[in-house]
Parts: structure tokens; C-alpha cells; sequence
């Protein structure tokens, strides 16, 4: 008797802000089955029997999305919303993209020194299990949660507005940390190639010996002699900066969205230029209008390209059975907890605007999201995209469910 009414308590109460458990779970499930609606029409699309989006039209599709909808939607929802006092309330938001990381990779690190994942994707382990999506995917769920009029956050357009803005805010720390820590943990190893059976193909140290055609081998030896002297120091300030921008991989940095980022931050933060450009009675509002209907085909252009991916389905993997588990458990399951306690500390310390649920929920996806898609991107620029393609397939077939799950007790504790 008493366990059936703890039960009913438990289903149809009010605790937790007045939510019922019921519509949490509803709240919560609502989002995710949009998104898997919306990815599955991507897959049938793509699929062999109606193939109206092929590789190439995924490729261009995907492309559009990066280049011009998703700066569109950055531009107009961040620059409508920051100020330069909300910059400074927001400064934990990159600041947690980065604790995010460096959580996630010693989890990674955990996780692939117990595995010992097959030689040489130890590194390639702790990178997948360590970056989440922080763009797309809560972009997504944010756009989905707050359309239902029942979502626990308030005004739908404001809880969208507010959303967006986070997310938007912490995007530009989230491609520096993807150029540089990521680019450079999925560095090929000492053979040369991931495929390392291949015993054929040449080590990199061995690719420059004795290799050079007689056209490419230099007149003069190369060092300090009297002719650097000719040399002039704007040469040389011209050649320091350019050693400067390959190492920094400053090409890879400077993306449109992050250009969006930096822009709208420029604008929203100066009043002249924010009653310029994003008050509705303004002068240059028909070009922030435009991005807002641009970036309004953001969500299902790329739910239609994820889903219309997943029809090729995990390919072929070196990584084995073991470590794939191992990725998708210590990603999904291991790392939303350690980001709970981090945002539930910085939330006790007073580093959080006080009474933002959707800044905290934010915060809180940061940590909870499948590993990034941006992330293949790069393992196809250092040679293991296959393996990498493997991962983000079944990353994001399971995190359907866990997504569901972590977001269900989010809601709990914020209501």
C-alpha cells in the first residue's frame, strides 16, 4: 500500500517547481523524438530507394549549413541579445566549454588506460570521449524544447532567443579547442598512416631522405651566412607571422561561424552599432530579419544531413567492439556526471547568474551531448575519418536515449 502511493507520489506530484514526474519525462522525451523524426526523413531520403539526397547533395547540404544558415542564426540570435554587461555575466560559459574538455579527456584517458584500445587510436580514445557537440546538436534541442508552449522555461521565443545566445557564446572557445588540442591528439604516428598493417607505405621520417629531385634540393646550403644580411627585417617580421598563423592553424580558427560570433559580439556590445543593426525600428534591421529567416532553416537542414549520413552506416572500424563501447559509455554515461558537479559547484560559488534556469541547462548540455561531429572532420584532415565516422554513427543512435534521460533529471533539479 504504502509503495503504491509513494509511486503515485513519485508519477503525479508536484515537487520539484510544480512539474509532475509525467511531464518532466514529456517535457524532455518531446525534443528527442523531433529530432529523431526529422533525422529519420534525412535517412529515407538518403536512402537507396527514394535517393533524393545522395553523398554529394549531403556534402552540399552540410556545406550551406556551415557557411550561411548557421552564422545567420549565430549572427541574429547573439547580437539581438548580448550587451556588454551580459558578456560580463556570461564569461563561464566558454570558461565551461574548456573545464568540459578537460573533464571529458581525463575520463578519456581513464577509460582507454583500462580498454587499452588497439595501437595507435589510444589518443584517438580520449579525444572522442572527450568533446561534445557544443553548436549543433543544443541548438537543436533548444529550438525543439522551447517551441512547445508547455516548456518549463517560459515565453517561447525568449526561452529560443536566450537559448541560442548561450550557445552561440561559446562556440568560438569550442573551435579553438577543436583546431589545436584535437588537431593535434589525432596526429598520424610514427609510421606515418593509422593503417599501420600496411608495412609498404613510407614512415614520414624516411619521406624527406635522400628523396629530393635535383630540382628540389637547394643551390646554397641553407644557414647564417653573409647573404641573410640582404635580408630585410620586413622579410623576416613577414616570415615570423606567417610561421606564426600556420602553427596557431589560424585558416582552420577562422570559420563563419565564428566570424558570426565575433561579429555580433562587436555589434550587440557597442549601442550605437546594436540600435544600428538589431532594434526592430533600425536602419540596416532588413539584413538581421534576413538571417533570422536564414537561420530558421538551420535545424532541419542539418537534422536532414545527420540523419541522411547515418544511411551509410558504421563501415568498416579497426577499433573492434571493446573500444567502440567503451567510447560511446564513457561519453554518454560517465561524462554528463562530472559536469553536473562542475556546474552544481559553480553554481554554489555564485559564478552563475542567479535565477537562470536556461543559462544552468545550457551549461549542463555542454556536458551531455554525443561527441562532436566537427570532431570527424578533423580525424578525415589527419587520417583516421573512418574509424571516427564509426564512432559518431553509434554515439548518436545511443545517445537518443541518454540525451532523454540526462535531460529528464536536468529538468527535475532546475524545477
Amino acid at each position: 500500500m504504502k509503495m503504491r502511493v509513494l509511486l503515485t507520489q513519485v508519477l503525479m506530484g508536484t515537487e520539484g517547481g510544480g512539474q509532475s514526474m509525467l511531464s518532466t519525462i514529456k517535457i524532455a522525451v518531446l525534443p528527442i523524438v523531433k529530432v529523431f523524426t526529422m533525422c529519420f526523413l534525412g535517412f529515407l531520403m538518403a536512402s537507396k530507394h527514394v535517393n533524393i539526397l545522395p553523398s554529394n547533395g549531403r556534402k552540399l547540404l552540410n556545406g550551406l549549413v556551415f557557411t550561411l544558415l548557421l552564422p545567420c542564426l549565430i549572427f541574429s540570435q547573439l547580437g539581438q541579445a548580448i550587451t556588454l554587461q551580459k558578456v560580463l555575466e556570461w564569461w563561464f560559459i566558454p570558461f565551461n566549454v574548456i573545464l568540459a574538455t578537460i573533464s571529458g579527456s581525463l575520463i578519456g584517458l581513464l577509460v582507454a588506460t583500462i580498454i587499452r584500445p588497439p595501437y595507435p587510436f589510444f589518443k584517438f580514445t580520449v579525444v572522442h570521449i572527450g568533446i561534445g557537440n557544443i553548436g549543433n546538436v543544443p541548438l537543436v534541442l533548444i529550438a525543439a524544447l522551447c517551441r512547445d508552449k508547455s516548456n518549463p522555461f517560459g515565453d517561447s521565443d525568449k526561452c529560443s532567443q536566450d537559448g541560442t545566445a548561450y550557445i552561440s557564446f561559446g562556440q568560438w572557445v569550442g573551435a579553438i579547442v577543436l583546431y589545436t588540442y584535437v588537431f593535434q591528439m589525432l596526429a598520424p604516428p610514427p609510421e606515418g598512416t593509422f593503417d599501420v598493417e600496411d608495412g609498404h607505405l613510407p614512415i614520414k621520417s624516411q619521406q624527406h631522405s635522400g628523396s629530393e629531385t635535383p630540382e628540389q634540393v637547394p643551390l646554397l646550403p641553407q644557414g647564417p651566412g653573409p647573404l641573410t644580411s640582404h635580408v630585410s627585417q620586413k622579410g623576416k617580421v613577414k616570415e615570423f607571422l606567417l610561421f606564426i598563423y600556420d602553427k596557431l592553424k589560424l585558416k582552420q580558427l577562422i570559420q563563419p561561424p565564428i566570424i558570426a560570433s565575433v561579429l555580433a559580439i562587436a555589434f550587440g556590445c557597442v549601442p550605437f552599432l546594436k540600435s544600428l543593426i538589431f532594434t526592430s525600428d533600425a536602419p540596416l534591421y532588413f539584413f538581421t530579419d534576413s538571417c533570422m529567416i536564414l537561420g530558421d532553416a538551420m535545424i532541419p537542414c542539418i537534422l536532414l544531413a545527420l540523419g541522411g549520413n547515418l544511411v551509410d552506416g558504421p563501415g568498416s572500424s579497426k577499433l573492434g567492439f571493446r573500444t567502440t563501447a567503451a567510447i560511446i559509455f564513457g561519453r554518454l554515461v560517465l561524462v554528463p556526471p562530472a559536469g553536473l558537479g562542475i556546474v552544481t559547484l559553480a553554481d554554489k560559488l555564485g559564478f552563475l547568474p542567479a535565477g537562470d534556469k536556461m543559462f544552468k541547462f545550457v551549461l549542463l548540455l555542454q556536458h551531455t551531448m554525443p561527441t562532436s561531429v566537427l570532431s570527424g572532420a578533423v580525424a578525415n584532415l589527419r587520417g583516421c575519418g573512418r574509424e571516427s565516422a564509426a564512432i559518431l554513427f553509434w554515439v548518436h543512435i545511443f545517445a537518443i536515449f541518454s540525451m532523454a534521460g540526462w535531460i529528464v533529471l536536468y529538468i527535475h533539479l532546475l524545477f
